[in-house]
């Protein structure tokens, strides 16, 4: 390493970790008209009960097809855990969120009414999975879009862990952990939604609302988002979620139907079908924001070091080839 890229290192751990131990916002959202947010419109959704497969998660898995990965078999399980997470036998599945489903819909019955919830990553305000990730492949670009480095995830499940609705999803057998360490701690890569960030970034529509047959997604700015969401809210006379859970998100939902309801709906569908496993997340009106809670902050502030050295590796290593420097998004 010459003297100038040494530099450039110590830079970037510099930077990096500074970013996420003293600033008590962690990854903050974007501000201004560069963040965007979506509504996504629980009137409107009928779950596409005409098709085979709603238009939002075919269109998502289109989209993502690229991205979907293909483990290296046999898998070996990884020290100290003596299994793993493999979902590739069930990469058709549509009813949760997988490595090969980042999107799903919900179908729900509620006081004799049917209701539809597409479900996907929430693009926090704050993400306590960012802020815990060992490994620092966890970034947010300047419309707001949580998103996941594929190339650099160890498959630790920090994320899945850290996030209020475990969304992230694991694959073993697949990534950079093959590399280093096939048999000791990570174990795959993780998934989820990244917001369409690269059609965002061209100023074209996500995925799922540019397919979705009853405009029930809606993408915009923010700001125009909340005034949307409130005055359908008044019209309706109905309920809101995400803008306060979890100290605040860029997903916002609108609901004839008290979200308490739709929570309790969920979970007792789980529970019926005897369902562990993770993908299906609750709806809970009431969840905190995680990185406000003191021993949380207390990881992050533990972990910053670790995960800023870890990044500065890689934007060294991406610049090196000539690549793009994803934290700096």
């Amino acid at each position: 390493m010459t003297d100038q890229k040494r530099r450039q290192f110590f830079k970037q751990i510099g930077i990096a970790s500074g970013a996420l131990l003293f600033t008590p916002d962690g990854a903050k959202a974007a501000s201004g008209s560069s963040r965007i947010g979506s509504l996504i419109d629980l009137t409107l959704c009928d779950g596409c009960k005409d098709r085979a497969i709603p238009a939002c998660v075919s269109a998502c898995r289109e989209k993502n097809q690229a991205h979907f990965p293909e483990p290296k078999k046999p898998i070996q399980p990884y020290w100290p855990r003596k299994k793993y997470e493999d979902w590739s036998n069930e990469r058709d599945r549509i009813d949760r969120l997988t490595p090969y489903n980042w999107t799903f819909v919900e179908h729900l019955k509620i006081d004799d009414k049917e209701i539809h919830v597409p479900r996907r990553c929430m693009h926090c305000n704050n993400p306590a999975c960012l802020n815990l990730c060992p490994f620092g492949t966890i970034a947010k670009n300047e419309t707001g879009a949580v998103y996941i480095d594929h190339e650099f995830c160890m498959g630790g499940a920090k994320c899945r862990d850290a996030c209020p609705w475990g969304i992230p999803q694991r694959q073993a057998g697949v990534g950079l952990y093959l590399k280093l360490a096939p048999k000791l701690g990570g174990g795959g890569v993780m998934y989820k939604c990244d917001g369409c960030a690269d059609l965002q970034a061209k100023g074209q529509k996500p995925a799922c609302q540019s397919k979705c047959p009853k405009n029930a997604i809606v993408f915009g700015p923010f700001d125009e988002i909340k005034k949307l969401a409130a005055q359908r809210a008044k019209e309706i006379d109905g309920y809101l979620y995400g803008l306060n859970e979890a100290g605040g998100t860029s997903t916002v939902y609108i609901s004839p139907i008290p979200f308490e309801k739709i929570n309790s709906a969920i979970m007792a569908d789980k529970k019926s079908k005897n369902d562990k496993r993770p993908g299906r997340p609750h709806m809970n009106p009431n969840t905190p924001n995680k990185m406000e809670d003191a021993a949380t902050w207390m990881m992050a502030s533990l972990i910053a070091p670790v995960a800023g050295i870890a990044t500065a590796a890689i934007n060294v290593y991406r610049s090196n080839k000539g690549g793009k420097n994803e934290r700096s998004e």
